[in-house]
């Protein structure tokens, strides 16, 4: 049965859903999206409006554009608009069990075992472990040099959030064995496995091997806390003690699968929305003073980071904000549809993949006043252009399926760059990057090196 959405254009008239041109017999418009995702996808927004269909190969898929089609989409109950069927690529990742290999209310239940260890107290000691992991960085870096950046911040976010997230035994492994096998794991999640999970490739080879891998070495720590009767407040130690609602305690993979979801949703997108914040500060170098200007204003008299400081530092939190609109680290968001859905005059058909595009949606001038321009300040009085429409802003996707990491993510990024800029002067070695669209979370492409050179006056953190 079609459902009805609560939405102002809908008539008694079924009209079909608009059609982007250009597209190849067998292929559709995979060669177009291969080359450049972003500018296919804002073409057919600016000739079609919020709701068009494309092909990728032999796969229907329709973009919902804009606020209101964003509001249908995140909206839209799990019977009708599906994740779990669009992201099984990830159980080799995440493993059986958990995530999206188990039923929605399952994987509800998984992930409420988490919330507690996101409460104000737990981001205290976050906010202090994201200052003493950078100021180990920037002490490591020496008087001046070159730094290649994305390499940096994934080292970076993988030592942050495996001690913040894990457990303290995890990070003292990420040297020793762990950082390379989680980078097997990132490259794991990549285009051609979205399609083929399980197809043989050399990354996936790799991916399984570091699954393992890591399962045997979650599984050694957990047992070594069991035999010494130790107990940290950390999220592994949480879910450990955890039990579901029918009073079953979760077996060591069930563990090491929801550790690393949350290791994932709150890493590998915090690294590459680190990267991409950081070249825009050094672009646009007078906003880079305003927020050292800032730092010595919340830190100056004691020099100390914390979480209160942390959310005083709303110049810093704009930037941030701004590379998220300008750079989604995602920028498609999937589902699958199971039933036919109505949206205004159309219904978008059971078996299609409905689409959301933060990277084309963040740019409606309609939405964002000179949308390609770096502009922290739009999102300050008296503009507040984010708040003109709760889905303005995606890229932490909405709803139901809205990371619950952002906060850490957002957080995180803040404590990286004001340190770094406290400490170091930077410039680009080369032009402004080009985004990365053959990786799934968008980074920009490599080499992307930075000049540095360790300031010696005006620091507040020493």
């Amino acid at each position: 049965m079609v459902q009805l959405r609560n939405n102002p254009t809908i008539s008694n008239e079924v009209r079909e859903i608009p059609c982007l041109d250009g597209g190849l017999p067998l292929l559709g418009h995979l060669l177009e999206f291969q080359r450049d995702p972003v500018a296919m996808l804002n073409r057919g927004r600016q000739e079609l409006g919020d709701l068009y269909r494309f092909r990728l190969g032999p796969r229907q898929f329709v973009l919902f554009g804009g606020p209101e089609a964003h509001d249908a989409f995140f909206s839209a109950p799990e019977d009708e608009l599906n994740a779990k069927a669009v992201y099984q690529f990830t159980v080799p990742i995440f493993g059986r069990g958990v995530a999206y290999d188990v039923a929605p209310q399952v994987m509800d239940e998984q992930l409420g075992f988490l919330y507690p260890a996101l409460r104000e107290a737990a981001m205290q000691k976050f906010a202090r472990i994201m200052y003493e992991e950078t100021s180990l960085l920037a002490d490591s870096l020496g008087e001046e040099g070159v730094l290649d950046l994305p390499t940096a911040m994934n080292e970076l976010t993988v030592k942050i959030a495996s001690r913040s997230l894990i457990g303290q035994e995890v990070r003292d492994q990420v040297d020793a064995g762990f950082a390379d096998a989680y980078h097997d794991l990132q490259k794991g999640i990549n285009t051609l496995g979205f399609f083929l999970p399980r197809l043989p490739t050399p990354a996936h080879r790799s991916r399984d091997r570091a699954r393992i891998q890591v399962a045997e070495m979650f599984s050694r720590i957990m047992a070594e806390r069991r035999r010494d009767g130790a107990s940290p407040d950390d999220f592994m130690q949480s879910l450990m003690d955890a039990r579901y609602s029918d009073g079953r305690a979760l077996d060591d993979d069930e563990v090491t699968g929801i550790l690393l979801t949350v290791l994932f949703a709150g890493q590998h997108t915090s690294a590459v929305l680190a990267t991409w914040t950081g070249l825009e500060l050094l672009r646009a170098s007078s906003y880079a003073d305003r927020v050292r200007s800032e730092t010595l204003t919340v830190y100056g008299e004691n020099g100390s980071m914390n979480l209160d400081g942390l959310k005083q530092q709303v110049t810093m939190e704009h930037a941030v904000r701004e590379c998220e609109r300008l750079h989604p680290p995602l920028i498609i968001l999937i589902r699958k549809v199971l039933k036919p859905m109505r949206y205004g005059d159309h219904v978008v058909p059971a078996g299609s993949l409905a689409m959301v595009s933060p990277a084309v949606s963040h740019r409606l001038p309609d939405l964002f006043a000179d949308p390609d321009r770096f502009n922290p300040d739009r999102f300050g009085p008296p503009a507040r252009e984010d708040k003109q429409h709760h889905y303005a802003l995606v890229g932490f996707g909405g709803g139901k399926h809205r990371c619950m990491g952002k906060h850490f993510a957002e957080m995180q990024v803040k404590a990286i760059w004001t340190v770094l800029l406290d400490r170091f002067d930077f410039s680009l070695e080369a032009e402004f990057p080009e985004p990365n669209y053959g990786s799934w979370v968008t980074g920009p492409v490599t080499p992307c090196r930075l000049r540095y050179r360790r300031r010696a006056q005006g620091r507040v953190f020493r």
